[in-house]
């Protein structure tokens, strides 16, 4: 098979990234030709489809009036990228389309150009943002599903997109266009990577095509194996500093589990806040702000720790740090929300808390500190287990092929 991916981003940025990289590459593997279509950016890696790609757009930075106005038509439908879209698939003629992060770069322009050139599409949902229009069902309150509904009113009064009114107003306005042309019933499979987000997208009841949970995987030459780690390693927490990854709770939790230490691997909008707030608990001797890493330096620091903390406080998905964490033998203290219940095995492979919960949090903590040598070793080796059995790109293509080959032979 021919399979185009779609991603906005053309370069290693996040998770979804992750995926659409180890996804072309195990597709190679199993003998498949894989060709691309993503956003402008002098940060893509090299590509033979460059030419194809639809011009790069920063909604976040400074712009004019005018910008702002010709951006604002651009997010809700490009037609640039239908063009050069069509383009492509006329010149490579492939098999099937997958697409991932598209919305408001790209724009799903491109599921027309799909159907006008035949071609079958395939959906994965990294986020929620089919039926929410910021994406994580998270407002200034905290998590709310007020959208799910059909009626996006409640976006635009809490400001949900970036807490910017205008910008819930585009995003408000992006869902109804697509729910009026109908776009989403014309992509042919709908795939998330947590049963979760299957669940919240049926409540959404916002396409009558199929929605199918397979899990993500981790990237081809991860080594599936237990690695201990050094005297006295504390907790790593891996991810982004902003607020619903709930790390002021993390922190005030830290406070009342006075034997652990944490180390935090990231940067974001909340950083010097946070910093601010573990001086001010006491906790400069035991908490470490790291800043961003990555590669070698990040692969170190999950080796040398004791296990890995998740304290979000919005819906995740399927997070490659927890996945990440298992395949070295880590256990994980999650939240229990979202997907991360279905990676986390409470009590076996790490620890889950309520979310939000500062003093289950730190019950969790002094759980997993508590554990004699043995205990700890077998949590270890059940995350690894784990792992090895369910996060390959073996188990992944399995689930994924099929579907490719059944939407082929139906628009053939």
């Amino acid at each position: 098979m021919k399979i185009l991916l779609v991603n906005k981003f053309h370069y290693r940025k996040g998770g979804s990234e992750t995926y659409y990289f180890a996804l072309a590459d195990a597709l190679r593997r199993a003998g498949h030709e894989v060709i691309f279509f993503a956003m402008e950016s002098e940060k893509n890696l090299p590509c033979e489809q460059a030419d194809y790609f639809v011009s790069g757009v920063d909604y976040n930075g400074p712009q004019s009036v005018a910008d702002k106005i010709k951006n604002g038509v651009k997010l809700l439908y490009s037609t640039e990228a239908k063009k050069k879209f069509a383009a492509l698939l006329a010149s490579e003629k492939p098999d099937v389309v997958h697409l991932n992060l598209v919305h408001r770069q790209i724009t799903l322009s491109v599921v027309d150009a799909c159907k006008e050139a035949g071609v079958p599409v395939v959906f994965t949902q990294h986020d929620l943002i089919c039926v929410c229009p910021n994406y994580l069902c998270l407002s200034e309150e905290g998590v709310c599903e007020d959208c799910l509904s059909g009626s996006f009113v409640p976006c635009v009064k809490k400001r949900c997109v970036k807490g910017s009114r205008a910008k819930s107003l585009l995003g408000a306005a992006e869902a109804v266009l697509y729910r009026k042309r109908g776009t989403y019933h014309k992509i042919d499979c709908y795939i998330t990577p947590s049963k979760f987000h299957s669940e919240m997208l049926k409540k959404g009841n916002f396409t009558s095509s199929e929605i199918r949970h397979i899990p993500n995987f981790l990237p081809y030459g991860t080594q599936f194996e237990k690695k201990a780690p050094v005297e006295g390693a504390g907790l790593l927490f891996l991810g982004r500093l902003s607020k619903e990854k709930g790390l002021e709770t993390l922190l005030r939790a830290m406070a009342l589990a006075a034997d652990a230490t944490l180390k935090i691997a990231g940067d974001g909008p909340q950083r010097t806040e946070l910093e601010k707030l573990a001086e001010a608990l006491g906790l400069s001797e035991r908490v470490e702000f790291l800043g961003f890493l990555t590669g070698n330096a990040l692969t170190e620091q999950l080796e040398r720790c004791k296990a890995v903390v998740l304290p979000s406080e919005c819906y995740e998905n399927a997070p490659y740090s927890v996945m990440e964490a298992m395949a070295s033998g880590k256990p994980v203290l999650g939240s229990r929300i979202g997907g991360v219940p279905e990676l986390v095995q409470d009590g076996k492979t790490g620890f889950l808390f309520r979310p939000g919960d500062a003093e289950d949090q730190a019950r969790a903590i002094r759980a997993l500190c508590a554990l004699d040598e043995a205990a700890y070793g077998e949590m270890c080796s059940n995350a690894v287990r784990f792992a090895a059995a369910e996060l390959t790109e073996e188990s992944h293509l399995a689930k994924l092929i099929p579907v490719y080959e059944k939407l082929i032979k139906k628009n053939a």
